[in-house]
Order: structure tokens, then sequence, then C-alpha cells
């Protein structure tokens, strides 16, 4: 059996490539396309991201901002969600926000496609985790179940209806059940 040699690049030629849609991942070498959202990933993603913003922004506290490229360490992915304090948003010198994030998001959130690898999505969270990220979601449609993950903890899975998900300290005004966040499927 003869295999083809998968062809690596740098991250330096990567960032030079143009956006594609569906967007593209870079990880350690290799690029592989994010899969196209579909309807339930596409309306929690702009649901969540709002009512974060809701809350979160208009307390200039933090930014969540839906497909934003993030590019650290090796790699250079594209969250679903992704939070920045306001501290740590990046700016130019009059005070704008840049193009180009060149840090982990702060918050990570990702939900799950029917098509898409859950370990490929976790290795995403750990990452985050490992480059300074305080917390990650991993968001279920089909299991209605939410994994927390924390750099110093144990996953944390939630699932019951009632139940509140953790949130980081910066955006402890946002508080979400697992039901009111699947409610939104309705």
């Amino acid at each position: 059996m003869v295999t083809t040699p998968v062809k690596t690049l740098s991250l330096a030629e990567f960032m030079a490539l143009p956006e594609t849609k569906p967007a593209q991942e870079y990880i350690n070498g290799t690029v592989r396309e994010k899969p196209r959202p579909k309807g339930k990933h596409s309306l929690l993603q702009t649901l969540l991201s709002a009512s974060l913003n809701q809350t979160l922004s208009s307390q200039r506290r933090a930014l969540a901002l839906s497909e934003l490229r993030c590019t650290f360490g090796d790699r250079s992915i594209v969250p679903d969600i992704a939070v920045f304090t306001q501290d740590r948003i990046p700016r130019d010198s009059s005070g704008e926000i840049v193009d180009l994030f060149d840090l982990a998001p702060d918050w990570t959130i990702e939900i799950l496609s029917p098509d898409q690898s859950p370990v490929r999505v976790i290795k995403n969270i750990l990452s985050c985790l490992e480059n300074g990220t305080q917390m990650g979601w991993l968001v279920d449609p089909k299991e209605q179940t939410i994994l927390v993950y924390r750099r110093d903890k144990q996953v944390q899975v939630i699932d019951k209806l009632p139940e509140i998900v953790p949130v980081p300290t910066f955006a402890d005004d946002f508080q979400i059940s697992v039901g009111e966040l699947f409610a939104w499927l309705m």
C-alpha cells in the first residue's frame, strides 16, 4: 500500500494564505477544514454570543466574538465563540480592535457539530488552556450536555436541566442553566 505524504506548512506560511470558507485551522503543521455549521450549531452560537455580550460587553468586562481566528503556540484555530476580557483585547495605536489575535482567548466555547470530531475539538480546548485560557466549554446539542474544562481541575459534565453551567470568574454575572441553553433549540 502506497501512502501519500502529508504536506506540512509552517505557521507563517499558513497565515499568509487567504481565508477560506469554511475556515481552516492550523495544528502542528497540518491544515484541516473546520466543518460547516449546521442549524442547531448556528442557533446556539448566535444566541449564546448575544447573551454573553448582553451581560459582559455592556459592563465592559469582556467581549464574545464568533468565529474569530486565534493564533498561538503551534495552532491557528477558529473557536465557535472566543471570549476575551477587555484588558486582553488587542488594539491598535488608535484604540480600535485589531484584525489579528495572536493569543488564546480567556474562555473558549465550542459547539459540537454532528460531523465534527470531538477529540479534535477537545485537543483545541486543551491547547487553549495550556496557553492561558481560563475555561473551555464543549457544548453537545445531541446529548444536551456541556463539558467544562479548567486548567487545574477534572472535566466537569453538566447535563441536568436545572444545573447552572460554571463560568470563568470574570463572567460571574452571566448565568445559564443547561435547560435554558438547550431550550433555544425549540
